[in-house]
């Protein structure tokens, strides 16, 4: 190899990592997202602490997952109007008054965990109240962050924000796990409270960032709360990434096909279970930054070329052969659906009208993680009567089937 070569691929490694780091040259930016890395990680293990308490009291796999329909159902069924709250309102105030919200809810959660006996009804209450605040912060914080970096900057944003969550996955359940163990569940409640007191501040501080002006037109256009779902449909791209989101749903909801692999097909117990997520965890940090270090924007071909990759990547992990097999299948996996979904997500967003992205950002919610309450239940069936791999390879399936045939729509209207 020349020197010359050698010196452009040196010189192309720094100017790629400049790239996918470049939304963290804007401060506002920079200090939103460290204060994120609080923030999920404070969530995950509040997660794993709610889950076992719930699990302990009841004894009822079943109550575990209505616990997760208790938290993402408001997603599902609110998003149409917190679509419109985000597109009429300023984002960061509304940022500002759901963390708020949220650090009375969770204390209010630390509260009733730390009584002998905490009473489960009481505890899904606040779970539900918890998603209810979500549904709107989902959607603006999605667009808050092209608010900060803008268009230019924005591939860059959303994907640090998927590396972001995939941490919050390797870093969460560990620090919840020692949490629980030597404080009690009040304790990572508590916890949880104090990681929205960073990204509050952050609101606070960065009072010169406002939302996107809109016209008076536009305005009276916003009260019809289900325009982002009508713009969505009737854009061809939009429609077929939310589907490709709503299957990827299948995947992201590992806390049921995983235990069902571990214990069924791998025999091995819960740290087994809990290396499984964190090979996947690991595997979307990467994804992360192979999204963000993307020269240029995305394009609806390379996005539907990624999901099937993805959907190749999941049938082949459900059919491994061992456990290391599957571990390495876990972190593949993981790169290439978070490489996917981020770049996805920014395609979504660039090819809205600003006017809507609200909107449409909420029925992304909706679709995903907003239909995990309903698709949860189905893996699950699957699962127990056909297989752990089969539940597990279903969102491969599908994946791979809405690619080809968005690739074939493509083709056939060149």
């Amino acid at each position: 190899m020349t020197p010359t070569s050698d010196g452009e691929r040196s010189a192309s490694r720094p100017a790629s990592l400049r790239h996918s780091l470049s939304s963290l040259g804007v401060p506002a930016y920079r200090w939103w997202f460290l204060s994120q890395v609080f923030s999920s990680a404070g969530t995950m293990i509040q997660v794993v602490a709610l889950s076992w308490l719930v699990l302990r009291i009841t004894h009822s796999g079943v109550d575990v997952g209505l616990l997760t329909t208790a938290v993402l159902s408001p997603l599902l069924l609110g998003g149409p109007w917190a679509g419109a709250l985000v597109d009429r309102v300023d984002r960061r105030r509304l940022l500002m008054a759901t963390q708020c919200l949220y650090i009375v809810l969770t204390s209010a959660q630390a509260i009733v965990t730390s009584a002998a006996m905490p009473r489960v009804w009481l505890i899904f209450v606040l779970a539900f109240a918890a998603g209810v605040v979500g549904a709107p912060d989902t959607a603006a914080r999605q667009v808050y962050a092209n608010d900060l970096v803008g268009a230019d900057r924005l591939t860059s944003a959303v994907s640090l924000n998927e590396v972001v969550i995939n941490l919050s996955r390797v870093l969460g359940p560990a620090l919840g796990g020692v949490l629980l163990a030597t404080l009690g569940v009040s304790a990572c409640c508590w916890a949880n409270a104090a990681s929205f007191v960073p990204p509050l501040l952050v609101l606070v501080t960065h009072r010169h960032v406002t939302s996107t002006r809109r016209s008076t037109a536009v305005r009276v256009h916003d009260q019809r709360f289900l325009t982002g779902w009508r713009y969505a449909w009737r854009h061809p791209t939009i429609r077929l990434l939310l589907a490709l989101a709503a299957a990827s749903g299948l995947l992201f909801n590992l806390n049921v096909p995983l235990p069902l692999l571990a214990t069924r097909v791998f025999h091995v117990g819960a740290g087994g279970y809990g290396l499984m997520m964190s090979a996947f965890g690991v595997g979307g940090v990467l994804g992360g930054f192979l999204a963000a270090s993307g020269r240029g924007l995305p394009q609806r071909r390379s996005v539907l070329a990624l999901a099937a990759v993805t959907g190749g990547a999941v049938l082949a992990t459900a059919s491994s052969r061992n456990l290391t097999e599957f571990y390495a299948g876990l972190v593949v996996t993981g790169c290439v659906s978070i490489w996917f979904i981020a770049r996805a997500n920014t395609l979504v967003q660039l090819a809205t009208e600003p006017e809507l992205r609200g909107r449409v950002m909420a029925a992304w919610s909706m679709a995903l993680p907003g239909f995990m309450p309903v698709a949860s239940p189905f893996v699950g069936w699957v699962g127990n009567e056909v297989g752990p791999r089969e539940c597990f390879a279903l969102s491969g399936v599908l994946l791979v089937v809405l690619a080809a045939l968005g690739a074939r729509r493509r083709a056939s209207s060149a």
